[in-house]
């Protein structure tokens, strides 16, 4: 994507589809990652390069969000209207919130890295800067 150029709002929304379903933000054929969080350097299908881009702590941190919009009230709900003992609480969160965010992890900085290669972001902490600067 041209950094000068603003792609149309439609493409945004599709862009972080196909970052979310962890296939290319590009074209959506091929996939993001090598492993379960590296990212490959180019799509083998439409060459778009986005290995370079480091998404960092942001996916991390929606992820602990998003997660956590699920269970606390899942479970606060769980204990005002049922009130199981601590053993079931634990039996049953902290297996869910593992699998939760093992299963959102890779999906949001699939998303992060699509709207990142979208603005032509690369995560580097002086793009834009001037040297002199």
């Amino acid at each position: 994507m041209n950094e000068n150029a603003t792609p149309p709002p439609g493409f945004r929304w599709t862009t972080i589809w196909r970052g979310l379903r962890k296939r290319c933000p590009s074209c959506g054929d091929g996939p993001v990652y090598r492993a379960y969080l590296k990212p490959i350097e180019a799509c083998g299908a439409c060459a778009a390069q986005f290995g370079h881009i480091r998404a960092d702590d942001f996916p991390p941190y929606l992820t602990i969000v998003v997660v956590g919009h699920i269970i606390v009230p899942l479970l606060v709900l769980t204990e005002k209207f049922i009130g199981p003992p601590a053993w079931v609480h634990l039996s049953l969160w902290l297996p869910l919130t593992l699998v939760l965010m093992f299963a959102f992890l890779p999906r949001l900085k699939g998303a992060v890295l699509a709207w990142m290669w979208m603005l032509g972001l690369s995560g580097n902490e002086t793009q834009g800067l001037d040297a002199g600067e």
